[in-house]
């Protein structure tokens, strides 16, 4: 094997003391700057307190660093300002936050990409059989400081081509003696109105005895929130007759135009859709047809939701003597999730007694109009879910002298994942339903003849059912030995070296059981079966305020009974089907050198380095559409991964940067699982959804350049440039195509025909931008205005990748498309406050819309799904009523800010008459108080 004399020789180097190492391989590498460097940036750190510590201490880690490194520091223990990680991160320069639902962030992007490295002190870790962790589920409360490497060296985990987040945590020897530190908060969701309890507690010493000093930390959290998500959408564009049809079309008036068996009408899912011109034709039994485009439907979604977040890190140090520390730390993570949907959803494509509709002006797309004899269902969709994470690690340092050190590091994670779904459809025929597809400000209206029968129970059918549930487990065992020694002169200042040995298993379970309708109505269940909303959207949405459906709670506690009356197996005859076990296992090693050179008189650090990984995966998959058939499937990789950064000092406090690194992504589990998961038929369009993995998917490779410019103006204040590239070969992009897959078991919307997506690496790409930074403290503000700071970013972003589109014969064509998720503009801006026993921050976060996704190829408008331009105003105030004790206040999303979406492809759609869905986001107001004895 490629590695083993690699790997010889780097034992060797560890054996003769020359690689030796500062910080484990797996832990934060800021301290991996040259020492010499290292020492001057000291020299010139800044002590301050409050918010302004946090900022400030960001500050210095980027100086300190070789890499590019922007980062949030706890100004003190307990005193992240935010309430998890992702919240944090989006006040970080280069980092955009999206999926704002549930009253948090939930998806993080470095420069446009969604695939950060995840690390916990330095170890890669994950959530379930996933290949990234949930961010989310780490409560501010334990983190000391989390590092977002933009550039990559060497001795840093390979994969993330966005780069990497490591979260530190805090250690017993990060104090010089006894600590403890707690915090209460209440937070009000003002969508929810529901009251939030969010509490921790550290609690830390360490003693000096016989043999050696001796440290406990135990820091625990939980917090538990109830929020509510509201929701309206204008759905799918697809053709319709005009008033008058052609003879001999066999079209009725403003009948609605299917694509037919062989899509012989009209072809679904075309890029910009179809035409939108006056007078634009389909040809309909030879008869050149003019159509109309309008919504297939409206709805709107009410959930409600409760998640809890336990966590803790525990460690235990031991420092028997000058020359060497031993750690022993565990943490956990824990969520506990509840969702309740409340869908009520109205197809407004019935053409009983038509009635003229109201165009947009210039076009053949219907604006609004009334459609008479609608059908239409309510969901009340049940979803509980639970993750339960540990990291196990064992940690040894050890000095050679005082030019290096060695360090080994063992640890063993596990991470379960269940979750259970029921969902209980009831359906009526409604007289008639009036829209107004944009009613201003992307917002749709629409109202029944008589909104009061959306809650009589009497007159709701009930419909399906589905019954599904899920189980993954993901388990891994690391090890690691590094090692790196030093020079104080000369041009080789330091070797470093390392091995890394990783593990990996990941295992699915699923099942999946459907019913159709029972034939009786959701009066005769009871009053316990139905549940009413109230209030849903108002002042945002003109649209009915409450109906009533199927109580999800209720079909939770009473699944079997439920089950009985559809005549589907109960819980004592229901098991989950294993889809994938996976077993990876990664051997890497680097050597990395650092050097000095003196231009002009000034220091130039140069630091170069090559990772070789090598990647086995073996991989079982089972077939559940039949009988559970076994697929075998394995691969092999090997790659050289070279980096090299150069640090000049053009003047003491003026600094140029430049990086070269590869950056690997590997294939998510599920993306490799070559069996169906499928939808049927459930809009009428004549075949259903679904998806499957390929099992020939191989790593995506980037080539990473960074340039960067750092002016240190002030001890406090600072500006940065970077320009950034990253060229990407073998993108995993979706490709679709009509699939006949017979003999599948959906009973509801039963077909044998799927439009199936497929992950492909058949996509290259080019992303770029630059990005800017800047902290200012000034020194000469009077009075109480001493204290007074900012801090912001801006970054720009362009982004390019070619697509791969599969025709009804296999046929394959290229076209181009941005990268998803990634906004041209984004720029945030903080004014920070910290005088006496006040400090405060005032935060506004800004991007510009983006392409979120491409929809499903199943209706006639542009197929990319487009967000609008996302903000945020966030406010936090700190009051100090003694040295050690604090009440806090802070304020999200002041403004009460929307998140909406458009249909758009290139120059086709627009956010007024391709509208799409509007989205609440709720406002949350805290007070807390916390204290830190040490």
């Amino acid at each position: 094997m490629a590695l083993k004399p690699f790997a010889f020789c780097t034992a060797s180097v560890l054996a003769l003391g020359l690689a030796t190492v500062a910080q484990a391989q797996d832990a934060a590498p800021q301290d991996a700057a040259p020492q010499a460097a290292a020492d001057d940036a000291s020299a010139e750190d800044i002590i301050v307190t409050g918010v302004r510590a946090s900022i400030v201490g960001a500050l210095n880690v980027r100086k300190n660093s070789v890499q590019i490194v922007d980062s949030i520091v706890a100004e003190d223990v307990g005193k992240l300002p935010d309430n998890n990680v992702v919240e944090a991160l989006q006040r970080v320069t280069g980092v955009q936050v999206t999926d704002r639902a549930g009253g948090e962030a939930g998806t993080v992007t470095i420069r446009g990409l969604a695939d950060p490295l995840t690390t916990l002190n330095g170890r890669n870790i994950f959530t379930a059989a996933g290949q990234s962790f949930a961010l989310q589920d780490i409560s501010a409360n334990l983190v000391k400081q989390v590092d977002v490497f933009k550039t990559r060296s060497a001795d840093q985990i390979e994969t993330g081509l966005a780069g990497q987040i490591d979260v530190q945590t805090r250690r017993p020897f990060d104090f010089d003696g006894f600590a403890i530190s707690g915090l209460v908060r209440g937070i009000y969701n003002e969508q929810a109105d529901s009251y939030n309890p969010n509490a921790a507690l550290l609690v830390s010493n360490r003693w000096e005895t016989g043999i050696g000093d001796i440290g406990l930390l135990v820091n625990g959290s939980w917090s538990r929130t109830k929020y509510r998500n509201m929701s309206t959408t204008a759905g799918a564009l697809v053709p319709f007759a005009t008033e008058n049809p052609a003879d001999g079309t066999g079209l009725s008036p403003l009948e609605r135009i299917f694509p037919g068996p062989d899509n012989e009408n009209w072809t679904p899912g075309l890029n910009a859709g179809l035409s939108t011109a006056p007078g634009s034709t389909l040809n309909i039994n030879g008869v050149d047809t003019p159509y109309y485009l309008s919504r297939d439907a409206v709805f709107s979604s009410d959930l409600y939701g409760k998640r809890e977040r336990p966590s803790f890190n525990a460690a235990l140090q031991w420092a028997p003597n000058s020359s060497s520390v031993y750690t022993a730390e565990v943490f956990y993570a824990g969520f506990r999730g509840e969702t309740f949907n409340s869908l009520q959803f109205s197809f407004v494509d019935y053409w009983a007694d038509p009635q003229s509709p109201t165009l947009y002006d210039g076009t053949n797309i219907v604006k609004s109009r009334t459609a008479n004899s609608v059908y239409g269902f309510n969901s009340g969709d049940y979803t509980k879910s639970s993750t339960d994470s540990y990291v196990y690690a064992l940690n040894g340092k050890w000095d050679l002298g005082d030019r290096g050190k060695i360090i080994g590091d063992v640890a063993y994670q596990t991470s379960v994942n269940k979750s259970s779904f029921i969902a209980m459809r009831t359906d009526r025929v409604a007289d008639q339903i009036n829209v107004d597809f944009n009613a201003g400000g992307g917002v749709p209206s629409y109202h029944f003849n008589d909104d009061s029968q959306l809650n009589d129970t009497s007159l709701w059918n009930v419909a399906q059912l589905y019954d599904n549930a899920d189980r993954n487990k993901g388990d891994a065992i690391t090890g690691s030995l590094d090692g790196y020694y030093t020079w104080d002169e000369g041009f080789l200042r330091r070797i470093k070296a390392g091995l890394r040995i990783d593990r990996r298993t990941a295992t699915s379970y699923t099942r999946t059981q459907s019913a159709n309708n029972l034939g009786v109505s959701l009066a005769s269940l009871g009053e316990d079966a139905a549940f009413t909303n109230s209030d849903f959207m108002s002042g945002v949405a003109d649209v009915p305020r409450s109906w009533t459906l199927a109580n999800g709670y209720w079909l939770h506690d009473n699944a079997d009974y439920v089950r009985g009356l559809y005549g589907l197996p109960t819980s004592d005859a229901l098991s989950l089907a294993k889809t994938f076990d996976i077993e990876e296992t990664t051997m890497s090693g680097y050597l990395l050198a650092d050097g000095q050179l003196t231009i002009f008189g000034r220091p130039l650090d140069i630091q170069g380095g090559v990772r070789f990984v090598s990647v086995v995966t073996n991989s079982n998959f089972y077939d559940r559409y039949n009988g559970g058939a076994l697929t075998r499937g394995g691969s092999q990789s090997e790659k050289f991964l070279p980096s090299f950064t150069a640090r000049y000092e053009i003047e003491p406090n003026l600094r140029v940067r430049f990086n070269y690194g590869e950056t690997l992504r590997r294939p998510n589990f599920g993306d490799i699982n070559p069996t169906y998961a499928l939808t049927g038929d459930l809009t009428n369009v004549g075949y259903g959804s679904g998806t499957v993995g390929n099992a020939s998917l191989k790593p995506t490779h980037s080539k990473n350049f960074d340039l960067a410019l750092e002016w240190y103006f002030e001890r406090n204040s600072a500006i940065t440039v970077t320009a950034f590239r990253r060229e990407i070969s073998g993108l995993v992009v979706p490709l679709t195509s009509m699939d006949y897959i017979p003999n599948n078991g959906i009973e509801a919307g039963a077909t044998d025909y799927f439009s199936v997506t497929r992950p492909v690496n058949a996509s290259d790409g080019v992303l770029k931008g630059v990005e800017v930074g800047l902290t200012y403290y000034p020194t000469y503000f009077p009075g109480l205005l001493d204290g007074l700071g900012f801090q912001g970013s801006l970054t720009v972003l362009d982004s390019s990748q070619n697509i791969p589109e599969a025709d009804e014969l296999g046929n394959i064509t290229q076209t181009q498309s941005p990268f998803f998720n990634v906004s041209k503009l984004s720029y945030n801006a903080t004014l920070a406050y910290d005088h006496g026993p006040v400090s405060a921050r005032l935060s506004y976060i800004w991007r510009k819309g983006f392409l979120h996704n491409n929809e499903a190829r199943l209706f006639a408008n542009p197929i990319g799904v487009w967000y609008k331009s996302e903000k945020s105003l966030d406010f936090q105030l700190t009051l100090n009523v003694m040295d050690n004790v604090g009440i806090t206040f802070d304020a999200v999303n002041l403004t009460k800010s929307k998140q909406q979406n458009y249909y758009k492809y290139g120059s086709a759609g627009n956010a007024e008459q391709f509208n799409l869905g509007t989205l609440q986001l709720a406002r949350t107001f805290a007070v807390g108080a916390r204290f830190t004895f040490k």
